[in-house]
């Protein structure tokens, strides 16, 4: 709900959007003029989205600023957010792919990168020969999605391009991602992650922040907040090892590991926060048109189209109470519960439990501690 009074500004979290806003205004003027790869990975395109690069206009090619690839299977008809759309070249993409019917809104707090957006609207609607435009740019912060009046359960996918690690206030734009989601939605989403908490002074160091390093969230401190604010089982989808080939930098950071990597957080309030396994599996149909043969769910759930492939119970709900649904059967009925699906990374903790303890008299003789 939109309250009548934005909240007093952050001093800090304000220094820091006017710092990203300087660096990605002012500074960078195309995408050669960043200091390291952190936000230009940018390979394995799929075919459908190759074929809209010809479509694209030059400019907002240029102005490109990412480190994933952020277009999820069936968008067509959807409403899609992009936070953090820059120039608006992801935001184009998605219009294609979503179609007349569907619906694009980029949100963006740099003027010079909305500026790019918003004048080549015309160019795209002729290019993909729409008789009406189905994108729109919003200026505003991503962690403040109700400064923009946009309603609660009102998107379909929200998608987001190396951008929320350039947020001073994180848990916030996670808390806003799930109110605009529609139930079954789906945040999708790339970004850069490290192997450990970053140290003050590199956070305030604008060169590292702006490249999209020294703001990357620890990998568990993200899962974390995921948790915290709905988002019970968080998929990773694809992640890759940031190599940062600058010098200069990597004297500051060396000692840290970096990351980009693309995760989906699906809205979704039955999803457990572990894999329990309820004697469940599905059939993929093989008919989202992407993805004939399998159906990549995220890096550990590869579904060949016909085979029975067993599933968690959460990963069932992620299947069949989203918009894949029409795309996959159920087997099994689900009415009996057999404890934690295996192999979904958590185990039993009793030493007692496995069959050659039992044999061996059991665990530590009965204590309580």
């Amino acid at each position: 709900m939109s309250s009548c009074c934005p909240p007093k500004e952050d001093t800090a979290q304000q220094a820091t959007r006017e710092s990203v806003q300087e660096y990605y205004g002012k500074i960078l003027s195309k995408s050669d003029d960043l200091k390291t790869n952190a936000c230009t990975t940018d390979s394995g395109l799929p075919p459908q989205v190759k074929a809209i690069f010809p479509l694209l206009s030059d400019e907002v090619i240029t102005r490109y600023y990412g480190c994933g690839i952020v277009i999820p299977e069936l968008l067509e008809d959807c409403s899609v957010l992009d936070l953090g759309c820059g120039a608006g070249r992801d935001c184009y993409i998605i219009s294609k792919l979503v179609g007349e019917k569907g619906r694009v809104v980029g949100v963006d707090m740099t003027d010079e990168q909305l500026e790019v957006a918003n004048r080549n609207i015309d160019h795209h609607t002729r290019s993909f020969g729409f008789s009406r435009a189905n994108v729109e740019f919003k200026k505003g912060y991503i962690e403040r999605l109700n400064e923009l009046n946009l309603a609660d359960n009102s998107f379909d996918v929200i998608v987001s391009n190396c951008v929320i690690n350039l947020s001073p206030d994180k848990d916030a734009v996670l808390r806003e991602a799930f109110r605009v989601l529609k139930p079954g939605g789906e945040l999708y989403f790339s970004d850069v992650y490290s192997d450990r908490r970053i140290p003050q002074d590199l956070v305030d160091d604008p060169v590292l922040f702006g490249e999209c390093l020294s703001g990357a969230l620890y990998w568990n401190d993200f899962l974390t907040l995921a948790r915290q604010h709905g988002f019970a089982d968080p998929r990773l989808v694809s992640d890759s090892r940031i190599t940062i080939e600058n010098e200069a930098i990597e004297k500051k950071v060396g000692h840290i590991k970096f990351f980009s990597a693309t995760y989906r957080l699906f809205k979704h309030a039955d999803l457990e926060s572990d894999c329990e396994d309820y004697g469940e599996a599905v059939v993929y149909k093989g008919t989202v048109p992407t993805s004939p043969q399998a159906f990549t769910l995220d890096a550990h759930h590869i579904i060949q189209a016909g085979r029975v492939f067993p599933v968690c119970r959460n990963t069932l709900r992620m299947l069949t109470g989203t918009r894949f649904a029409p795309h996959f059967d159920v087997v099994g009925g689900g009415k009996q519960h057999y404890g934690l699906f295996e192999g979904c990374g958590k185990a039993i903790p009793f030493a007692s439990a496995s069959d050659s303890a039992a044999a061996a008299g059991g665990g530590s003789g009965g204590g309580c501690c």
